[in-house]
C-alpha cells in the first residue's frame, strides 16, 4: 500500500485488497499469459494491477474515482504506455468494444453494488465479450452463479448459458481495507464462442426464463401462463411434452431442461 493514500470511500464501496496470496490466486485463475491483454475494473490503489504486470500481462484498468486516478498515476509513472493504460469512467456505461481486441480477459476485484449490473452486461448480447472473467465477488453471490438445478436464479442461468462457470479460494473479509461484513470469493467464467444451443433465439430464451422466475414461489405452469400470455391448459401440454411436472419451480430446471421449454414454446408461438 502507498503512503498517503486517500482512504477508502464507503459510499463507492471501496474495499481493498493487498494480500499478496490472494492476489496471485486470482491471477493464476484467469491464467495469464505473457503479453495477453486484461481489462482491470476499479483497480483502486493499485495491488492487483501491480500483481497482473508482474505476470507480464497488457493491462487496461478504469477506475471511476478521479482521486485513485491520481494515485494509479503518480504509482505507475514508470510503466510503458503499451503495458498499462489507466482510464477514468463507469463500467455501467462503458462501452466494451472500445477495447483494443476481442481476445482479452478481465480480472477485479468489484465493489458489491456493481455485481449485479456487470454480471447483466457481460450475460447481455454485448459485443466483445471477455474469453476469460476472474471476478472477486460476495460469496454469497459467486455460489449464486455458479448453483445447480435446485438453487437456479437467471443470474446463474444466464452466466451459464455464455460461460462456463466455477469457483475459486474464498477471501476472508478480514484481508480487505475496510473489512466488509461478509467474505468474499474468486468467480471464474470461461466464454464459449461457440454456442452453448445452435439456432437459438437469445431473446425469446431469456424473455422465457424471466417468466419462469418472475415469481420464485409459484410453479411453472403459474409462471409461464401469466408471464408468457399462454393458457394455462396450453402450458400444462408444452410441460407433459419436454417431461416437466406441472408443480415444477423454476429453480429446479437445468439449462436443457429451459432449452427444451424453449423450443416447444417457440413452436407453438410460431404457429
Amino acid at each position: 500500500m502507498l503512503n498517503n493514500e486517500p482512504l477508502p470511500k464507503k459510499s463507492m464501496g471501496q474495499h481493498w485488497l493487498s494480500d499478496s496470496d490472494a492476489l496471485e490466486a486470482m491471477c493464476n485463475a484467469a491464467n495469464i499469459h505473457p503479453g495477453e491483454l486484461v481489462f482491470e475494473i476499479g483497480p483502486g490503489t493499485g495491488e492487483l494491477t501491480a500483481k497482473l504486470l508482474e505476470h507480464k500481462a497488457k493491462v487496461i484498468a478504469l477506475e471511476y474515482d478521479d482521486q485513485l486516478l491520481q494515485v494509479l498515476h503518480e504509482r505507475f509513472k514508470s510503466i510503458n504506455a503499451e503495458q498499462l493504460t489507466l482510464l477514468e469512467g463507469d463500467v455501467r456505461t462503458y462501452d466494451f468494444t472500445n477495447i483494443p481486441v476481442s481476445n482479452y480477459k478481465i480480472v477485479a476485484n468489484i465493489p458489491y453494488y456493481l455485481t449485479a449490473n456487470l454480471m447483466r452486461r457481460l450475460t447481455d448480447n454485448i459485443i466483445n465479450k471477455p474469453t476469460t472473467a476472474v471476478l472477486l465477488v460476495q460469496k454469497e453471490v459467486a455460489e449464486r452463479v455458479a448453483a445447480v438445478p435446485g438453487d437456479m436464479s437467471i443470474i446463474a442461468v444466464a452466466a451459464q448459458f455464455y460461460y462456463s462457470v466455477t469457483l475459486g479460494r474464498v477471501v476472508k473479509a478480514e484481508l480487505f481495507t475496510p473489512p466488509p461484513k461478509v467474505d468474499s470469493q474468486i468467480l471464474i467464467m470461461n466464454y464459449d464462442p461457440n454456442p452453448l444451443y445452435s439456432n437459438i433465439d437469445a431473446k425469446l430464451f431469456f424473455r422465457i426464463v424471466k417468466a419462469g422466475f418472475s415469481q420464485r414461489r409459484k410453479t411453472l405452469l403459474n409462471t409461464l401462463s401469466g408471464g408468457l400470455q399462454i393458457p394455462r391448459i396450453e402450458v400444462e401440454t408444452i410441460l407433459e411434452e419436454v417431461k416437466i411436472e406441472t408443480q415444477t419451480r423454476a429453480q429446479s430446471l437445468s439449462l436443457n431442461d429451459w432449452f427444451n421449454l424453449y423450443e416447444a414454446i417457440a413452436l407453438k408461438l410460431s404457429k
